[in-house]
């Protein structure tokens, strides 16, 4: 847990300066000379004998959100470094200037600083004991709440970096419907795990479709978060939770192999959403729906021209076994719409490729089709920092999954791959309003985009749906 005091208590600190700031001049002329405040500048200064100081530039704009968060990642990091685990950096100048909200970046930035891959396993990972200094005591009490809520979504970030960053070996379908169990255990949440019988016997037929290929079965977790049982609004978090794609006999190319124990990201974020707002008690109503399975080779698998059911009795035509996100996702919205009653559905996966040679590693991709939703989700995404891109959809691309022999067809042409695919998922919501988010490019990271980045997962999508959810007015 972060300490919060007013004066610091520890023996290295962490001090900001802004480029060109008159504080600057307080600074041994010997430091000048190294140091001017730059952006993500720093220099280790000894104070006396016993005192070490590192000086981190904020440059000229301290109003961005993401360099907030890199300003105290990149801190934290190089105190991590130098093997020092506890430490106390000065929020003081944040907060000067008026951005109390500042303090849930800092919070992200500095939490997410201490994370490598396996950091948070019972070994192998330095404990960090982090004292948030420069809070004036007149704003103590919000600077603590604002700490204590951010350090809950923090938690859940790591949690979704854990679960993409494990092996698939180490994390079969089952596998992670107890670890998520394992996590939200005391929080209040109701989880129900289904398995591969119980699937069968409720027709959810696309997810079975997919998951039957392994000899390790597939499963659906349904995780339930009443913090306002007198409002009849539930939100629908439906998150894709493929443990293993090897594209299925459209065998995905050898130099994507590596990346494909990770498709299982948005059903990880959603899961941490739903522990940030059971433990910040957020007045909302959430369920979050997460089909879990692996999609292999195997004798019984899905073929190119293949047409299953699904849960919501509609036909579909597999026209790419690779395309299979789009299949678990659709029997796992019509069960939060029909079984669980969400009054809106919100779908996170990593979905497409088109959506990376589209937007890159630090933006995702989104499709809405309801105006309203989407404004509260862009307000959400500039409280959280996080970067994405509506993209625009019409009849026409409607028309691009139409099958001749089913209902809808599991892949469109050879173009608006991201759209198409979304407009899938769309066709089972049932007309709630509906928000998709594809973070294909943003979920993982070979090389680090942002300080506050580690090689491996990132927990895209956490921050902006558990802004989404605890922001909405009630």
């Amino acid at each position: 847990m972060i300490q919060i005091v007013s004066e610091c208590t520890r023996k290295v600190s962490i001090s900001f300066f802004r480029e060109g700031d008159d504080n600057l001049l307080s600074l041994p002329k010997s430091i000048r000379l190294l140091f001017d405040g730059t952006y993500l500048q720093s220099v280790w200064m000894p104070e006396d004998q016993d005192r070490l100081k590192l000086l981190v530039g904020m440059g000229k704009v301290t109003d961005d959100r993401i360099q907030r968060k890199e300003l105290a990642a990149s801190a934290v990091k190089q105190c991590i470094e130098k093997k020092i685990s506890e430490f106390s950096m000065d929020i003081g100048p944040f907060l000067a200037e008026g951005a109390s909200e500042s303090v849930y970046d800092i919070v992200e930035g500095a939490i997410l600083g201490t994370y490598e891959p396996g950091q948070f396993k019972d070994s192998g990972r330095q404990r960090v004991q982090l004292e948030i200094s420069g809070v004036p005591k007149q704003v103590m009490d919000d600077i603590t709440a604002a700490v204590r809520e951010m350090e809950a979504v923090a938690e859940g970030i790591c949690f979704a970096r854990d679960m993409v960053n494990l092996p698939g070996n180490k994390l079969r379908p089952e596998d992670f419907a107890g670890k998520v169990i394992q996590f939200v255990e005391g929080t209040g949440v109701e989880t129900t795990v289904l398995g591969a019988e119980e699937l069968r016997k409720l027709g959810l037929n696309a997810l079975l479709g997919v998951g039957e290929s392994s000899a390790y079965p597939p499963c659906m977790m349904i995780l339930r978060y009443c913090g306002n049982p007198e409002d009849s609004k539930i939100s629908g978090l439906i998150g894709k939770g493929v443990t293993c794609d090897t594209g299925g006999y459209c065998l995905k190319p050898g130099d994507s192999m590596l990346g494909i124990k990770g498709d299982m990201a948005g059903g990880a974020a959603v899961a941490g959403v739903v522990y940030a707002l059971a433990r910040n008690h957020i007045k909302t109503n959430v369920t979050a729906v997460i089909p879990m399975c692996e999609n292999r080779i195997s004798p019984g698998s899905l073929l190119p021209g293949d047409v299953i059911d699904s849960y919501s009795g509609k036909t579909i035509e597999i026209a790419n076994t690779d395309a299979e996100g789009r299949l678990i996702l659709a029997d796992a919205v019509s069960y939060a719409v029909r079984d669980e009653g969400v009054t809106e559905v919100l779908d996170i996966a990593t979905l497409t490729g088109a959506v990376v040679n589209m937007l890159g590693f630090s933006i995702g991709g989104a499709i809405c089709d309801d105006n309203e939703f989407y404004k509260r989700f862009e307000v959400a995404c500039r409280i959280s920092g996080e970067r994405y891109l509506r993209l625009p959809f019409y009849k026409e691309h409607e028309k691009m999954i139409e099958s001749p022999v089913a209902d809808i067809r599991n892949l469109g042409e050879k173009f608006c791959g991201t759209i198409t695919a979304g407009l899938f998922i769309r066709a089972f919501a049932e007309e709630k309003p509906w928000l998709h988010l594809d973070i294909a490019g943003t979920a993982w990271v070979d090389t680090p985009v942002f300080a506050f980045q580690s090689k491996g997962a990132t927990g895209a999508g956490v921050t902006s749906i558990y802004q989404l959810c605890s922001k909405e007015e009630q």
